[in-house]
Parts: C-alpha cells; sequence; structure tokens
C-alpha cells in the first residue's frame, strides 16, 4: 500500500459528513466528580481510533510521547485547554494540540512527560493540575506513540507560553467537542489510497480578542473523539 502523501491545508480536504446521529454525552456525566467515577473504572476499554501507523512517515522509529487533556474547571462547566503551534516546528506546526512531547529517560511515566511538557510549553501552574486517568496510546504519523493523561484543571491560573512552541493557548467548551453533531469525516484520496480523518471546528476569540476558527483535526481530534466514546459507555 503506498504511503499517503503529508495534507498541508486540511481545511481543503472534502467534508464527506458528520456524525450528528450520534448521541452528546449527557451534560451528568461531564462534571468533575463523574469523570473521576469513570475514570475510576476504566479497564477493559478499547478505542475508535487507535493511530495512523503505515502512514506518511512509516519508516521512522517509534518514539513514546504524552500529552497532557487539560479539563478546566469554569463556573459554565469543563473546558479543554489547547494550543496552536508555531509556524516554524519540524512536526505538527500550525496545529492544534495538547501540550505535550516525547518522553524523556528521567520522566517515569507518561502522566510525569505529560506533566513537564505542560509546564514547559505553557507554564501550566502543577499545584493546580489533579490527574485522574489516562486513555490508550495513538500512534500519529510522525511514529510518535502518544499517551493522553487526562487532568483537571483548578481555575482561575495564570499560563507563561513558550513563544517557541506555542503561539498561542485557548479553550473550548467540552460539551461542544463531545457532541458529534460537531464531528466532521474527511476523506483525503491520493493515487494507491484514501486516508480519512476527523475536523472538530471552533470559532472562539483569538489571542487579539477577535473570533476566529480553530480547526481541531488529525491525531487530537482522535484522541478526543476516544474520550467522546470513553465517557459515553
Amino acid at each position: 500500500m503506498t504511503a499517503p502523501p503529508r495534507i498541508l491545508d486540511p481545511r481543503r480536504i472534502p467534508v464527506i459528513g458528520a456524525d450528528a446521529h450520534l448521541p452528546a454525552v449527557p451534560g451528568e456525566y461531564l462534571s468533575p466528580e463523574a469523570l473521576r467515577r469513570r475514570f475510576a473504572r476504566s479497564a477493559g476499554w478499547q478505542p475508535e481510533f487507535s493511530g495512523d501507523a503505515g502512514g506518511v512517515f512509516a519508516g521512522r522509529q517509534p518514539v513514546a510521547a504524552a500529552v497532557l487533556v487539560p479539563l478546566v474547571q469554569r463556573a459554565d462547566g469543563l473546558h479543554v485547554l489547547l494550543t496552536r503551534r508555531t509556524d516554524h516546528l519540524r512536526d505538527h506546526a500550525g496545529q492544534i494540540s495538547f501540550p505535550g512531547g516525547r518522553s524523556e529517560p528521567e520522566d517515569g511515566s507518561p502522566e510525569a512527560t505529560a506533566l513537564r511538557e505542560a509546564q514547559e510549553e505553557v507554564g501550566l501552574p502543577l499545584g493546580q493540575v489533579e490527574v485522574i486517568g489516562r486513555l490508550p496510546h495513538y500512534t500519529t504519523v510522525t511514529s510518535y506513540v502518544v499517551t493522553p493523561v487526562v487532568a483537571l484543571i483548578h481555575a482561575p491560573y495564570t499560563l507563561a507560553l513558550d513563544s517557541f512552541e506555542v503561539a498561542e493557548a485557548f479553550e473550548v467548551p467540552l460539551p461542544h467537542l463531545m457532541n458529534p453533531a460537531h464531528h466532521r469525516r474527511h476523506v483525503f484520496s491520493y493515487e494507491g489510497g484514501e486516508r480519512q480523518f476527523l475536523s472538530m471546528p471552533w470559532t472562539g476569540p483569538g489571542a487579539d480578542g477577535q473570533p476566529r476558527e480553530y480547526f481541531i483535526w488529525g491525531a487530537t481530534a482522535a484522541m478526543l473523539r476516544n474520550l467522546y466514546r470513553f465517557l459515553g459507555t
């Protein structure tokens, strides 16, 4: 099978549909208490998406990594803290992602990696982070084997962005992302095959206070979809 070329502009890839036929995660499942209970009984669950192994960089050696899935506690409910990567990075430039990166030998666990990277990338105060569980590994097209570490963030908090890696940080209401009516399916066709991926666009205020669209897609959208399946079961 031919490895797919890189997708340079996912917004231009045709949308073949959305998943409005699937139910949204009920609001009572999205409270901090409900999430703690769900992660306490997470054994035996299988994700919908396990990754893009065999993709563009199939020849690379797998690299262990972790991301923090930060769920910020606000008066109106939980919000997901996301970042937009800077445009000059080698991998995932300009994309929407969770704070995170490759594991180092001294980390000792995916949780330690996720917390260290979140502190380095966005300056998230560790004293306001409550880790509640993990989601299954996700393998990216760049051969990172990523463990999503889910945590509750106690607001208010102050961020300090690493300007080399992170262009901006923003929040998206968790109920928006846990409603599959907002999960769009794309098909990228190329000579020798096709690749499918999800997107979850969100319009919110940018760093300048003006509305802008944040195009959540690829690995980040797939991990959010796995969270949707996990919370809905």
